[in-house]
């Protein structure tokens, strides 16, 4: 682990790492003690004074050098999560560019500015909103983008003058343990990391010197989270689940449509946040939507993920694709039909599981209603736009949402009407630097990204000066002249 800007051999109990692809064990690592957690909290702590204060143009180099090392690591951190999460080498290695480009962007936003200066009730004043750092940050990350969604927090983290105590999922810790190296040239204390499973999770949200929880996983961790937190009026920035619906109007070229629906529904084996769970397609172009998507299903390459022509690898874990399959098989015992995957490709070691496309499917369903976070495709046929979004909007989850139409009115009336935290149009699961990720209802309650990013790791403070420091009239005794 990385404590105090020195390495650390955690003392807690041993995780195995497991390959996905071969179940063979990759690594064991140590899981921090509950005294390491504290040390690692303490030295975050420590730390904040100096880091705070710390001029933001310095802290945006420091960034600038995290950037730069990711990049001269892709290749080796590529491998590395492939090694240990499954995902294709060609997507580990987009994840480490992609996780640079978070670092590099907040480097210069965070010396943008640090508040603003807002009118005076009076002459002889100032009055200013400064933006100032939370503290001691707890970030929790998941293991199916173990860089990139780190990046997402701790970088606006850092470059708002926080400091950090990172904890990866004990799935795939060691890309990120790697990542200890990036920070060797930043003060000691300021990025802590530390391993283990949800216990040491725990201790982090429940610990007295984290002033905020920044956490991405499931909604049940999520809320048990956000109650912890309740107890000490915590800060929590919660990324949570979702079950993105993805709509197909009748106005839509099904050449490009069903690729994108085969891309939204089955990059990283469907175990994205952002996922395409729930498809929703007019009556007119139904039937050819899904024959187009079952043929783009079966041309998919399931396999090593180290191999270049591999399109899909396996699921991260045993656990991970037992909850897909027990969904499927409910789906089919009430009728519903597959017409594509559902088994194990072939393969017999590994946790595969082959692209999947349902048919025949309704909302009493878990595989409608519940997150699957695997490679299936449920497609619904439906008569309007109107019950379109009706059933996108059904669900508790808010958090993404695709759409497939040509129509300026359907645009419009989508990004209206849809309840999610991004709406895409003919171009599926893009994000961008520059612009806020994050859930509405039940998806989360934060903005990560953009400088709403920034914005969620910064306490607002209002600073009222009047130069003058006279005697106000208005002050007491009341009813006298001053």
């Amino acid at each position: 682990m990385w404590v105090a800007g020195a390495d650390l051999a955690g003392a807690g109990k041993v995780e195995a790492v497991r390959n996905p692809a071969t179940e063979e064990p990759l690594a064991e690592v140590p899981s921090a003690s509950p005294q390491q957690v504290d040390a690692a909290v303490e030295a975050a702590r420590a730390a904040l004074a100096g880091w705070r204060r710390t001029p933001a143009g310095e802290r945006g180099e420091l960034l600038h050098g995290v950037a730069a090392w990711l990049r001269e690591q892709a290749d080796e951190l590529g491998r590395l999560m492939t090694l240990e999460g499954g995902k294709p080498l060609v997507e580990n290695t987009d994840e480490v560019g992609w996780t640079a480009n978070a670092f590099a962007y907040y480097a210069e936003l965070g010396r943008h500015e640090r508040g603003r200066v807002i009118p005076s009730v009076e002459e002889g004043q100032l009055s200013l909103v400064l933006k100032e750092p939370v503290g001691v940050v707890a970030a929790i990350v998941p293991w199916n983008y173990p860089l990139l969604l780190l990046a997402w927090k701790l970088a606006p983290a850092l470059a708002a003058g926080n400091t950090v105590v990172v904890k990866p999922s004990p799935y795939t810790p060691l890309s990120t343990l790697r990542l200890a190296e990036a920070f060797a040239g930043f003060p000691d204390g300021v990025v802590n990391l530390v391993a283990g499973g949800a216990e040491v999770g725990e201790a982090l949200v429940v610990h007295g010197g984290t002033d905020m929880v920044a956490f991405t996983g499931s909604v049940a961790t999520g809320q048990r989270i956000g109650v912890l937190c309740a107890e000490q009026v915590k800060r929590t920035h919660l990324e949570l689940g979702g079950k993105d619906a993805f709509i197909v109007c009748d106005d839509v070229d099904l050449e490009v449509a069903a690729p994108g629906a085969a891309w939204a529904a089955y990059l990283n084996a469907g175990q994205v946040c952002t996922s395409a769970e729930r498809f929703y397609v007019l009556e007119p172009v139904f039937d050819e939507f899904v024959d187009r998507l079952v043929e783009e299903t079966r041309r998919l390459r399931l396999g090593d993920p180290l191999v270049a022509t591999t399109d899909i690898g396996p699921m991260v874990a045993e656990v991970q694709r037992a909850r897909v399959e027990r969904q499927l098989d409910q789906a089919r015992r009430a009728g519903a039909r597959v017409l594509a995957g559902g088994d194990h490709g072939g393969f017999e070691r590994g946790w595969f599981l082959a692209p999947t496309v349902v048919v025949e499917v309704d909302d009493s369903m878990d595989l409608l209603r519940t997150e699957t976070f695997g490679p299936v495709a449920p497609v619904q046929r439906v008569g309007s736009l109107d019950e379109a979004i009706a059933r996108a909007n059904a669900l508790p989850y808010g958090l993404g949402a695709n759409v497939y139409t040509h129509r300026l009115e359907n645009v419009l009336r989508c990004t209206e009407e849809l309840q999610a935290g991004t709406v895409w149009f003919n171009d599926p699961l893009t994000d961008n630097d520059a612009g806020p990720f994050g859930g509405m209802k039940m998806s989360g309650n934060a903005r990560e990204l953009g400088p709403e990013g920034l914005e969620s790791f910064r306490e607002t403070k209002h600073v009222h000066l009047d130069g003058r420091a006279n005697r106000k009239p208005w002050w007491y005794p009341y009813g006298q002249e001053s």
